[in-house]
């Protein structure tokens, strides 16, 4: 199963960043659909591309809609007061996502920690400032072992312990005085031997605050509040994946008193476990206008769109000799259309990284992925008509590879 971790630990063997274009080529233009200006990716030897993979973090996730940069343009030019923004913000997103409260964060991970902080510490500002010595605050995090993820770090950053569970009675048994919370990774609800529904019961049963991260797990739309109100304390999103809202912009949403605490440790307070985690008024008002934008968006028309990109390189793929290409939509994080393509390797005398190394180094560049002996095409990144692009890009990679 393709995880946000494994792409990680892949993508650090394809380059992403290409050097500057020789002269004459032609281009992915950075300043594509700008009226005149600064090209500054192509003054940094940056090369943009066509992102066909998805909202990968190290791949800059999506690119946010006029609407939302008019109003981080709007934020830029007046001062206020951050707390008063923070709470109006933060009231009218909680009120539009049926949740108790909500907060914006520099990211999930960011709502991870302050999430974890305020559970920590509640609103007792001595055991803010003494993150991350746990001493007389509890200190241990359950975690089911399948759940085990690439993010942790988010929440042992606060100085707790993990404690690893498989089964409801191992989770009963884990419970101690010294639990602080119990902490579920969303995209990995089925391989848990405790699903969300009983790991939410077990949680109110024994009185600990249950954490949800569900970072990459918009749309459905309904997500937003489908985890709030099965019970979960706290839930996690980021904000610059499917919302489309700032690449460093997340949402914490849950109960009230806790973040009233997580908001003790994030800035403008300063000397705490989260001062660095900060978020600025032009982040805010570009988060708040991505849940609008969201919420308003026809979520079927844009399906039927994102199916139709799939079909479109599907077909061309699938009409090569000995290629292979279907349609899936991953179950939980990142749902929607995706095309696996795959081929006999040594007839074609091409892999699929090799696949992908191609596409991104060749005009335009085209960022993809491999999984295994697959390549993986996410569509829903790409702009209107890029589809086309990509199509016919990876049908003269593959019918080269043949000919070699």
């Amino acid at each position: 199963m393709w995880t946000r971790r494994r792409f990680l630990e892949q993508i650090s063997a394809v380059p992403l960043i290409g050097g500057v274009i020789g002269a004459g080529a032609p281009r992915l233009d950075a300043a594509a659909g700008m009226k005149g200006g600064r090209d500054y990716f192509r003054e940094l030897g940056v090369r943009p591309f066509i992102n066909a993979a998805g909202t990968y973090t190290a791949m800059t996730a999506s690119l946010m809609p006029p609407e939302i940069m008019e109003a981080i343009n709007y934020a830029s030019r007046h001062y206020v007061m951050l707390d008063e923004l923070h709470d109006k913000v933060g009231e009218r997103i909680a009120a539009l996502v049926h949740s108790e409260a909500a907060m914006v964060t520099s990211g999930a991970a960011s709502a991870m920690t302050l999430g974890t902080a305020a559970v920590l510490t509640g609103t007792d500002r001595q055991k803010i400032i003494d993150l991350p010595d746990l001493t007389n605050m509890k200190s241990e995090v359950i975690i089911q072992k399948s759940h085990r993820f690439g993010y942790e770090h988010a929440v042992r950053n606060c100085g707790v312990r993990l404690v690893e569970v498989e089964t409801r009675d191992d989770l009963e048994r884990a419970i101690t005085g010294k639990t602080a919370m119990m902490l579920f990774y969303n995209n990995n609800n089925k391989e848990g031997r405790i699903q969300d529904e009983e790991f939410v019961e077990l949680g109110k049963k024994h009185g600990v605050p249950t954490f949800n991260d569900a970072a990459a797990d918009v749309p459905p739309v309904d997500n937003l509040w489908k985890y709030t109100k099965m019970g979960f304390d706290l839930v996690a999103f980021s904000g610059g994946k499917g919302l489309r809202g700032p690449q460093s912009a997340g949402l914490l949403l849950g109960r009230k008193d806790l973040m009233a605490a997580a908001r003790l440790n994030a800035p403008p307070n300063g000397n705490t476990v989260g001062r660095g985690l900060k978020v600025n008024k032009e982040e805010m008002l570009g988060m708040l206008a991505a849940v609008e934008l969201y919420l308003a968006k026809d979520h079927a028309q844009e399906r039927r769109e994102f199916e139709k990109r799939a079909e479109t390189i599907r077909s061309q793929a699938a009409a090569l000799d000995g290629v292979r290409a279907e349609v899936f939509v991953p179950e939980v994080a990142n749902h929607v259309p995706h095309v696996r393509i795959t081929w006999d390797a040594s007839a074609r005398r091409l892999t699929a990284p090799e696949v992908v190394k191609a596409l991104r180094d060749g005009e335009p560049s085209i960022g993809t992925r491999s999984e295994s002996d697959a390549l993986v095409v996410g569509v829903w990144m790409m702009r209107p008509g890029e589809e086309k692009i990509v199509a016919r890009r990876l049908r003269d990679v593959l019918e080269r590879g043949a000919a070699r």
